[in-house]
């Protein structure tokens, strides 16, 4: 393998893409605590058998597939003892086409290329192609609702929302502040929330988040953050959704779509 050689480069590239496998683990599930395990029982894996990942393209990538192996082998389990939301979002799995939404995770949140989905899903090229196209479709074509986006840059606000309304969701409103966003929450309630973690105040999005949720109950958040890895620690409560600064716009559909479809209620905890 290219990328490793020797056990404490490999040591290194799996402790670089723990935060990421969690991330992935967490937005495919909708649940921190069922993506950690997932998470966990794949660095076990490893501990015993390592020849996936010596015969992957890369460390991260063969990390990925292994994780992969034990979802499929677990057969993508989905609950049928939820109520409310995760009810709703149960329902709404059961439809999807089967791992179309592996796929689109794969590719937009974290970034593989399609040839490295192809590798992770242990699939053909083509057929990973194939995956991507019907997801978005079905993903985007579920569920429409009202957005608020909490975001103290112009110009990024101007975009999200913009990629947001071509979607066919409606913006509620654009917030700069923890307070502005709690008042614009109080007139019109969102179906979703898009919230990045500084504000022009200095106030906190994470706060203005928990003040929303606290006084509206649960709704699906996904946050934006220039550093995810800081928010990806495994040491407190963690947002199933996350995307990075810079992102681009397929990321941020995909997290929307995915948000709104699972109805996933995990936040952080200020």
């Amino acid at each position: 393998m290219s990328d490793m050689t020797t056990s404490q480069d490999f040591t290194a590239a799996i402790s670089e893409a723990l935060p990421f496998l969690r991330r992935y683990g967490r937005a495919l599930t909708g649940d921190q605590d069922t993506g950690d395990r997932y998470a966990a029982a794949t660095l076990e894996a490893v501990l015993e058998d390592r020849s996936v990942i010596d015969a992957a393209s890369t460390v991260k990538t063969g990390l990925f597939k292994m994780f992969h192996t034990l979802w499929k082998s677990t057969g993508a389990p989905i609950e049928h003892n939820e109520t409310g939301l995760r009810a709703e979002a149960q329902k709404h799995l059961a439809k999807l086409t089967e791992n179309t939404r592996e796929a689109l995770l794969l590719h937009t949140i974290e970034e593989f290329n399609v040839q490295a989905v192809a590798e992770i899903m242990d699939i053909d090229q083509s057929e990973a192609d194939h995956l991507l196209s019907v997801a978005r479709r079905e993903m985007e074509d579920a569920i429409a609702g009202r957005v608020l986006i909490i975001e103290d840059e112009a110009i990024i606000a101007m975009d999200l929302e913009n990629v947001v309304a071509d979607m066919g969701h409606r913006v509620t409103g654009i917030a700069r502040t923890r307070v502005g966003a709690v008042d614009i929450a109080n007139k019109e309630r969102p179906d979703l929330i898009l919230a990045d973690i500084q504000l022009a105040d200095n106030s906190s999005g994470i706060d203005a988040v928990n003040d929303i949720l606290a006084a509206h109950g649960d709704r699906p958040v996904i946050f934006i953050t220039a550093f995810p890895e800081r928010l990806l620690t495994g040491e407190r409560p963690e947002p199933a959704f996350l995307i990075s600064k810079p992102y681009s716009e397929a990321q941020v559909r995909s997290a929307v779509s995915q948000a709104m479809f699972f109805s996933s209620t995990e936040t952080l905890k200020a």
